[in-house]
Order: C-alpha cells, then structure tokens, then sequence
C-alpha cells in the first residue's frame, strides 16, 4: 500500500459530498446565504473575523510543534505520540484540499459576484475551504488525542469561527466551509484511526 492510498476514500467521499451539495443546494443558494453573511458587517467585527482567519496557521502549526516539544521536555511519549498523528491529519488534509482545489479550480466568489465584499486574504481557488480544512483538522486531532470537555468545546469553537470567518470577509462560499470541515474532520479521524490501530498492533 502506497502513502496516498489512505486519501482516497476521503477525496473521493469529498467529491461526492460536492456533486451532492451542487444538486440538493443551487448555485442561487449558496451565493444568497454567503450575501447575506458577507454585507452589513460593522469595521469591529470585520476585525474580529480577520483574527479568526488569521489565527488558524499558528495554532495548527502551534499544536503539533508544542505537544511534541512538550513531550520531548517532559519524556512523554505519548505527547509525541498525539504531535504525530495532530501533524499527520493536518498533512492529508492539506493535500486533500490542494488537489480539489486544482480539481474543480473554483473561482472566489468576489470574483464572479461583484456584490460580495472581499475583506480579508484570499487567493487561489474557491474550493474547499483551506484555512477551515485545517482548523477542522486541528480541532478533531485535538478532541480525539485528549478527549475532555474543556479541549473539545474550546477547539471546535475555533474551528467554527474560523470557517464562518472566510465567508463573512467574502474569500469563500458555504459550501467551500461545508466541504472544507468534512475534508478536516476525516482526514484526522483517519489518521487517529490508524495510529491507534499500529499501537493495538505492537
């Protein structure tokens, strides 16, 4: 088994999760739900989403690098243990994400809809969702490693408003958030899966 073959059920879950979402949800649907998110901000909370956005690389790369520094200081192998499989998710959802992206290559959506405000950073295609990917990754290794309520809630609160944070600074659609949660929360699942099976095996 080569090292890509773990991510083909969830690219092809994710591109089913798509064509799904395109029939149940139309395009009408989606960019009235975005409008609706995007518009009418006042300046304070277009900066609160900005924080949220900008937030998600340094605490997904913040995780991994602390549990496993941690770990090394405190000889806690399975702080190590749990950096690995933080890290791990992270990597295949990334290159789940990437290779959508470049798949359907779907433009933002200030630059097909003139009315959508872009306010923050975006480039690159539409879909998925990256930066919500990645939160959603970091935020279900996080609960799955240390299973306690005050991980779980503060995590998936996060990643939430991270992903709410791209649709209301106009980068990305719904659906994009929608698909980019799924994408974070498998990948991780996989990873926590299968490192828990290598441990069972040992």
């Amino acid at each position: 088994m080569t090292i890509f073959e773990p991510m083909k059920a969830p690219f092809a879950f994710c591109i089913l999760m798509y064509c799904l979402l395109s029939a149940a949800y139309p395009q009408n649907l989606d960019i009235d739900l975005l409008h609706s998110i995007n518009s009418g901000n006042s300046a304070s909370w277009d900066n609160t989403n900005k924080v949220f956005s900008r937030s998600m690389m340094p605490v997904s790369i913040a995780a991994p690098v602390g549990f496993f520094l941690y770990g090394l200081l405190a000889q806690d192998s399975a702080a190590k243990r749990n950096s690995m499989v933080i890290g791990a998710g992270l990597l295949m959802s990334g290159i789940i994400t990437i290779g959508m992206k470049y798949s359907f290559n779907r433009p933002r959506p200030f630059m097909t809809y003139p009315f959508i405000i872009k306010k923050g950073e975006g480039g690159g295609p539409s879909f998925p969702s990256g930066h919500t990917s990645s939160a959603f990754a970091t935020a279900t290794s996080l609960s799955l490693c240390y299973p306690k309520w005050y991980v779980i809630v503060p995590s998936c609160l996060w990643a939430s408003a991270v992903g709410y944070s791209r649709m209301a600074l106009g980068v990305h659609y719904p659906s994009d958030v929608l698909v980019g949660a799924i994408i974070g929360v498998g990948s991780s699942l996989l990873m926590w899966k299968a490192n828990k099976q290598i441990a069972d095996n040992r």
